[in-house]
């Protein structure tokens, strides 16, 4: 199984990007979904928003009302649709997920992150 990141990059304070994590190789389903992100020069992944099967949602109190996590199961796609950045918002975001495999093993997976520099 692998996960790919995509959509960061460099915008300015109040503006809005949205990241994308795309799913492949031998997946019978996705439970829960997370989105992480790490800023630079320390060790700790913060959790920013996640997504349990049944569509339940939670966010990080310093993303609650800006940032909106969704998932297209049929695609194996997870999103985070991100507006009114701020420059603390800056890091690199990864993508998690709790995949079950084709032979029904579960297991948790990493994107390689995409950077997202907020300038002021």
């Amino acid at each position: 199984v692998q996960l790919q990141a995509s959509g960061g990059g460099l915008v300015q304070a109040g503006g809005s990007l949205r990241l994308s994590c795309a799913a492949s190789g031998s997946i019978f389903s996705i439970a829960s979904v997370y989105w992480y992100r790490q800023t630079p020069g320390t060790k700790q992944r913060e959790m920013v928003a996640g997504m349990t099967t049944d569509g339940i949602t939670n966010y990080a109190d310093s993303v609650k009302g800006r940032f909106t996590i969704s998932r297209d199961n049929a695609k194996n796609m997870l999103y985070l649709q991100m507006n009114s950045l701020k420059p603390e918002d800056t890091a690199v975001y990864y993508c998690n997920e709790v995949v079950f495999t084709a032979q029904l093993r579960p297991g948790a997976y990493w994107g390689q992150g995409t950077l997202v520099t907020v300038s002021s």
